[in-house]
């Protein structure tokens, strides 16, 4: 089972790594706007100096993922150099090898188009390698090389400062336009939602932290209605010092009205709603 998973999640990552070479084919490197990352630079050094974006990407990459395997983690390294060297190989194949001419998608009209869909299709593809142990490559590595040696900075914040140099770079690179820099603003934030998205997962549940006086007929009647198993804690109220019990139970989102039916059947109980973005361990309906 679990050389499955291995190979399953090897899997992913070259099918991403395909689709990844293949938004860039179609959809960023003819537009004249670059992508957030190494390979924005990398991207930007194609149209100027005509050095292909997948060369360029094996030259950054690969030393990143060494030194992500020394200092990172080791599996993390092998699934971000897998990804790389894929991406770059998918990437001159396309094109130097097969002709997609045809489905090159050249933004006559609105410059928005191909920006858009890029990232929304980067976003999905950037959730899935990540959610498989790996990385894109580029800055994800030497945010997490960075974060591994300083845990107290926030990752969240290097990536953004080094796509905020890429996009300003972009400035000077396409003949000092405003419009490329807004163009790679986008493509970063689409590309953050919908892995965020993706990362979430759809297991997005909603947890009950309930305080009431009649924790035995809220617990059998989630039991019984709900199908979900509740954990009760005792609690105290310290304003009227009584005693009470805390009920936590996490439920589907679709099943929330009939919760709130029940809370509303017992006089002198309050919830706390929170969202819970995933569950581990057993989280099965009650047969």
């Amino acid at each position: 089972m679990k050389k499955n998973n291995k190979l399953i999640s090897y899997g992913i990552v070259l099918a991403m790594a395909c689709l990844m070479a293949l938004n860039y084919r179609i959809l960023i490197l003819e537009n004249s706007f670059a992508p957030a990352g190494l390979n924005g630079i990398a991207t930007m050094i194609q149209y100027k100096l005509n050095f292909s974006v997948g060369y360029m990407s094996l030259l950054i990459n690969v030393p990143l993922c060494v030194l992500a395997f020394f200092f990172v983690d080791r599996d993390y390294a092998l699934k971000s150099l897998t990804f790389s060297v894929a991406f770059s190989l998918f990437l001159l194949l396309f094109q130097y090898g097969i002709d997609l001419e045809e489905f090159i998608y050249k933004t006559p009209s609105s410059t928005i188009l191909a920006p858009l869909t890029a990232g929304v299709i980067n976003g999905f593809i950037y959730g899935n390698v990540i959610r498989s142990n790996g990385s894109t490559g580029g800055t994800d590595i030497v945010a997490a090389c960075v974060h591994e040696k300083k845990p107290e900075m926030n990752l969240v914040w290097i990536i953004f400062a080094m796509n905020c140099a890429v996009a300003a770079a972009s400035y000077f690179v396409y003949d000092h336009k405003l419009e490329p820099v807004i163009l790679c603003i986008m493509y970063s934030f689409l590309t953050s939602k919908v892995s965020d998205s993706i990362l979430r997962g759809n297991k997005e549940q909603l947890k009950f932290e309930i305080v009431t006086t009649h924790a035995e007929e809220m617990s059998r009647e989630i039991i019984d209605k709900l199908h979900h198993g509740v954990t009760v804690l005792p609690a105290k109220g310290m304003y009227s010092g009584t005693e009470l019990q805390m009920l936590i139970c996490i439920i589907n989102k679709h099943q929330i009205a009939k919760l709130r039916a029940i809370i509303d059947s017992y006089p002198g109980t309050f919830a706390n709603v929170t969202q819970a973005n995933e569950i581990f361990g057993n989280f099965k309906t009650v047969k």
